[in-house]
Formats: C-alpha cells, sequence, structure tokens
C-alpha cells in the first residue's frame, strides 16, 4: 500500500480540516505577518515586502493585516506600509517605537498643571478610543470622565474626536458606520453629530464636544502625531460646563498645542 506523506503541511484530499486546524493555520500566518512587521522597525513593511517576507498570498496578507490593525497590533505606516501598534509598545520600543503612553504623560503633566483640570491621552484601537494616560489635576473638583483603560467609540469624546478628525475621510466613515449602532447611547449622538463635530474640529484644528462622552461635562482635545505627521494618538482635558466657556476652550487648546510642541517636536 502507498505510505502517506509524513509531513504535517500536507494533508490528502480525502481528509477534510478540522476549524481547530483551520484555527490554528490562521494564528500561525497572523503571527507570522507580525514577526516580519516587528523585524521591520520604525519604517515599517508594504504588503508587497510582507508577502515576500511570510510567502503568504496578498489577499490573505490584507485578511490579517486588517484584524490586527482593528486590534492595535498593527498600524498604519504611511500611504501602504504597516509598523507595530500601540498594543506592542513595550516590544515595539525595542525596534525603535516609543512607548506612547511615556512619552505623553509629561505632556499630560504640563497641560494639567496650566489649567488645574484632568489631562487625558487616547490611542485608537480600530473604531473605538483607548485611554492610555491621565493625570489628575488640582481643582477642587475633578472631572475624572475615563480611567486608563477606558474603551469607547471615537469620536463621542474630545480626544477620540481630534484623532477621529485627523484620519482620511475613509478611515472617518468606516468608524462612524462600525459605531453607529451604539451611538445614540452617548448623549443621542448621531453619524450626522459627529460628521459636522469632524467638520468643525478640522476647520478649528481641534475638538471641543460637551455632554456626550458624560453629561454635564466638556472637554477639549488635540491630535497627536508622529514623526511622519501621522495621527495616532490625541490630548484632551475635561471640566465642567461651567468651567469651560469659549475663550478658555481656546487657552487650553493652546496650552495642549505648545506641551506638544515644546516636549515633541519632531512628534511621538
Amino acid at each position: 500500500m502507498p505510505s502517506r506523506s509524513t509531513n504535517p503541511n500536507v494533508r490528502p484530499a480525502d481528509i477534510p480540516v478540522s476549524a481547530d486546524d483551520a484555527g490554528s493555520r490562521t494564528l500561525r500566518r497572523g503571527l507570522q505577518v507580525l514577526d516580519a512587521v516587528l523585524t521591520a522597525g520604525r519604517e515599517g513593511l508594504r504588503v508587497a515586502d510582507l508577502c515576500r517576507a511570510t510567502g503568504l498570498e496578498r489577499a490573505t496578507v490584507y485578511r490579517l493585516l486588517s484584524t490586527l490593525v482593528d486590534c492595535g497590533y498593527v498600524a498604519h505606516r504611511g500611504r501602504f506600509g504597516y509598523a507595530a501598534g500601540h498594543r506592542l509598545a513595550a516590544t515595539a520600543a525595542s525596534a525603535g517605537q516609543p512607548n506612547m503612553a511615556v512619552r505623553l504623560q509629561p505632556v499630560l503633566e504640563r497641560v494639567s498643571a496650566g489649567c488645574a483640570d484632568a489631562a487625558f491621552a487616547i490611542v485608537r484601537e480600530g473604531a473605538a478610543s483607548h485611554c492610555i494616560a491621565r493625570h489628575v489635576g488640582t481643582h477642587p473638583v475633578q472631572i475624572l470622565v475615563i480611567q486608563v483603560g477606558t474603551h469607547q467609540p471615537l469620536g463621542v469624546g474630545a480626544a477620540g474626536l481630534a484623532l477621529l478628525a485627523a484620519l482620511p475621510d475613509a478611515e472617518v466613515q468606516a468608524a462612524m458606520a462600525a459605531n453607529a449602532p451604539v451611538l445614540e447611547q452617548y448623549g443621542g449622538m448621531t453619524p450626522e453629530r459627529m460628521a459636522l463635530l469632524v467638520k468643525a474640529t478640522r476647520q478649528r484644528g481641534w475638538s471641543v464636544i460637551g455632554n456626550h462622552a458624560t453629561r454635564g461635562v466638556l472637554a477639549v482635545g488635540m491630535a497627536v502625531r508622529n514623526a511622519e505627521g501621522e495621527p495616532v494618538a490625541a490630548v484632551s482635558v475635561a471640566s465642567t460646563l461651567e468651567r469651560m466657556p469659549g475663550e478658555r476652550q481656546k487657552l487650553i487648546a493652546r496650552s495642549i498645542g505648545e506641551a506638544l510642541a515644546a516636549l515633541l517636536p519632531r512628534g511621538i
């Protein structure tokens, strides 16, 4: 009788592939892509490079990258490249990527010291924002709208809105479409309202939003860019509506911009 192949990667056509085997194969392929991205360091790799490095088909690489980007393990680098995302900050630091929470903490401290209110830093995870750092101010009433680790739809808070508005139009539309089913839970937010807020943020250069993520609270935010000019994070300050008249909003936005320019002059 002919012997069966002992190569674990070769299966006779009449032997079905189990769901567990298919899942393991997908995981291995995803890790191959992730390993190639990490090895490339800060500059990242294009899809063609990843195909050569992993031996995978272009369609497979795109599918794996989509999941890795949505989960924050890989991030877009330039128009066509991919590099390590913020979820791999500790690993990526050794490959030349910054730990954004550590790098943004002095910015939060400086901004908070100037206005006495709490300051926050977020990054993007797919269609959500993820709080990675915060600094509590000295004013007797601190509005701690989110904790480190909090996730919420991108755009319902000031930092998330600033980051959303800085993204390309296609990514803005994709994020709003993904979040549309839950936006109503945030102060009656709608995709149409968010689109207007994105437009206003782009015109102003910084975001302002109130009564959505937390009722009775208004916050101001600004996007943070990396050395290539790409939006990768955002910083915000939150306080009560009474403490945030128009002139103070402008003052806080200016202080965020000055802190970023002074402490991260070449981007994060």
